[in-house]
């Protein structure tokens, strides 16, 4: 049976813990900035953990060989 291919998309927008959940970078940061407010831009500068459930489908069907 041949290798599955990693969805090179959805490598590039998540990534594995070292307790295997899954990572992503929060959007609505990139621009109209100025009327967000300094709060708002400080936590979405953090990674966000995605649910399980979602996780679920990301670990299996995008990202097979990530963990």
């Amino acid at each position: 049976m041949p290798k599955m291919k990693t969805k090179k998309a959805a490598a590039k927008r998540f990534s594995f813990t070292a307790t295997g959940k899954v990572k992503y970078k929060k959007m609505n940061l990139r621009h109209i900035l100025t009327k967000k407010s300094a709060k708002r831009k400080m936590h979405l500068r953090h990674a966000g953990i995605l649910s399980e459930d979602s996780s679920k489908v990301i670990r299996s069907q995008l990202l097979p060989y990530g963990n």
